[in-house]
């Protein structure tokens, strides 16, 4: 994770990431940042995740799920989110454009 992707409004937010972003340097720069950590736990071969952090875990998985389905039908159903184009303002008009077409379909969904 890139320093440069924090900035001071993400102060006093959470952040759910996944366990390849554990680790004590993001713990030191998340509590740097004033940013509460919310980090899936990982088990190794000879230390498995314990009771609590399994159920720590299943917690932070039901917020982070809301937001990997979303990428999950944009990647799979609309075929991917690679954007192509020159320019700030061209990839910020596409990014919309694929954010409406996301909800035109999830609209969709929840009305049949």
């Amino acid at each position: 994770m890139s320093r440069s992707l924090l900035d001071k409004r993400d102060s006093h937010h959470e952040l759910y990431a996944d366990s390849a972003y554990s680790g004590e340097n993001i713990a030191r720069l998340l509590e740097k940042k004033r940013i509460r950590n919310r980090i899936h736990e990982k088990g190794y071969s000879n230390t498995p995740l314990t009771e609590a952090q399994l159920e720590r875990n299943r917690k932070k998985s039901k917020i982070r799920v809301r937001v990997e389905h979303v990428f999950g039908y944009m990647t799979n159903t609309m075929r991917g989110i690679h954007l192509r184009t020159i320019g700030k303002k061209r990839a910020n008009g596409l990014i919309g454009l694929m954010n409406l077409t996301y909800n035109l379909s999830r609209y969709v969904q929840l009305v049949r």
